[in-house]
């Protein structure tokens, strides 16, 4: 594998996108729902409404934010969207270096009429089923088609809303969430450099990402790192250009929680929760002998695969497996390493407690 050039980037712009798309899905990112719920209860509902629509399809639109003027915070974001048209607003935040020529087409076509008709739904479907293979389910993709075309049906309109909801989403939420979230990032991304200084490339990303293991095959000039604490802990990548990729790895300390206040770290909070359900104890065993499939646990299980890739998800949030990526899928693996991480973690934070009660 040819080494690419590690370059670094930081920013809370970053965690703009990244936090609104977790508290619109608090199930899949392990967040309290009720609290989640009631951070988007702040906004206003035309713009609430309008996030909710727009974000989680344009999802993190790492291109762009990697491209914004220092320092790369809510403030930059709304000044730098300001700058743009509003009917260019959505597709330079919508469209990058690995959307399809076809997709570009259709919606730009479907944006000079104004209008969309079945028949451009239909084909956009199959066009994303084509792009994204199994990533979505055919009814995500049919519901994400629907609204990608009622957005490109009158850009202008939605490229003010779009910017009208993130001023919101600044001022009621994002602007203070900064303050917390900002001091933690520097040294997240000192961290990661040091690591870089001491590991490979693939050990490197697999420490950073607390459980993936990326094939020896990645091909690319330049791989840009940049910390999160609302991605914690998941790693995000897409690609810049033909040259360059992004990935944002989770840089949330161990002992802190999305939360503002919540005593309990998340990482702790989520071990004992996966721990807690005998299926995943069960699947554990299994993944603790040799690495496995989804499917392959399923019939070991006789589960149903959705409700296997389910637990998995469960343990990747709680950093109790190793995912390997291949060409024919995603192989599970146990990260015992985390489970004494997590025990370690435990008596620490009774410790913690029992000093404050005492005093």
């Amino acid at each position: 594998m040819q080494t690419p050039q590690l370059s670094w980037d930081s920013g809370t712009a970053y965690d703009m996108f990244i936090s609104f798309t977790v508290l619109h899905d608090p199930d899949k990112y392990g967040l309290r729902g009720a609290w989640a719920a009631g951070v988007r209860s702040r906004l206003p509902n035309p713009e609430r409404e309008t996030l909710q629509k727009i974000i989680p399809n344009v999802m993190w639109p790492l291109p762009w934010i990697h491209a914004l003027p220092t320092p790369k915070d809510g403030a930059t974001v709304i000044n730098e969207l300001e700058k743009i048209a509003p009917a260019k607003r959505i597709p330079t935040l919508f469209l990058n270096y690995e959307t399809p020529a076809e997709i570009v087409s259709l919606l730009e076509n479907v944006a000079a009429r104004g209008s969309w008709t079945e028949q451009d739904k239909d084909l956009l479907v199959d066009l994303y089923k084509t792009h994204w293979g199994k990533k979505k389910s055919s009814k995500k993709i049919k519901e994400h088609a629907a609204i990608d075309l009622d957005l490109w049906a009158n850009l202008a309109e939605n490229g003010e809303r779009l910017l009208a909801s993130l001023r919101a989403y600044q001022k009621v939420f994002f602007a203070e969430e900064e303050l917390r979230i900002r001091p933690t990032l520097k040294p997240a991304l000192k961290k990661a450099q040091a690591l870089a200084e001491e590991k490979e490339l693939l050990d490197l990303l697999n420490d950073l990402s607390q459980g993936v293991k990326f094939p020896d095959t990645l091909k690319m000039k330049e791989l840009i790192l940049a910390p999160s604490f609302w991605a914690d802990p998941l790693m995000l990548f897409g690609k810049l250009d033909a040259e360059r990729d992004i990935f944002i790895f989770g840089g949330r300390p161990a002992d802190a929680s999305i939360v503002p206040g919540d005593v309990v770290p998340d990482a702790l909070f989520q071990t004992m929760k996966a721990l807690a359900d005998p299926t995943r104890l069960r699947i554990l065993r299994y993944l603790s002998v040799k690495p496995l499939t989804p499917a392959e646990l399923a019939r070991r299980l006789r589960l149903r695969a959705p409700t296997v890739v389910h637990h998995l998800h469960t343990l990747r949030l709680a950093r109790l497996v190793h995912i390997t990526l291949e060409d024919e899928g995603r192989r599970y693996q146990a990260r015992r390493r985390a489970i004494n991480e997590a025990c370690l973690m435990l008596e620490e934070y009774l410790d913690k407690d029992v000093a404050e009660l005492i005093e």
